[in-house]
């Protein structure tokens, strides 16, 4: 099943729902938004010397020592 036909199938089963089980439905889909978050953040942790190479980059921004992304790309 694509995407599309389980965002179809789901609609049809949340417009049967009462507003009470609508509710612990938007309770269920909070916490598996909130747990991939944490999950795409675990992953990015697990890199070895990511925080050190994010923290480096924040101190260029802070600093200015940044370039023009749009540049970068034109010049490739």
């Amino acid at each position: 099943m694509n995407n599309t036909e389980v965002r179809q199938q789901i609609s049809q089963y949340l417009d049967g729902l009462s507003s009470k089980r609508l509710e612990l439905v938007a309770d269920f889909l909070a916490y598996l938004a909130d747990k991939e978050s944490e999950d795409a953040t675990q992953e990015l942790l697990d890199i070895p010397g990511f925080i050190e190479s994010f923290e480096r980059g924040k101190k260029d921004v802070a600093e200015g020592r940044v370039k023009d992304w749009r540049l970068t790309i034109r010049d490739s």
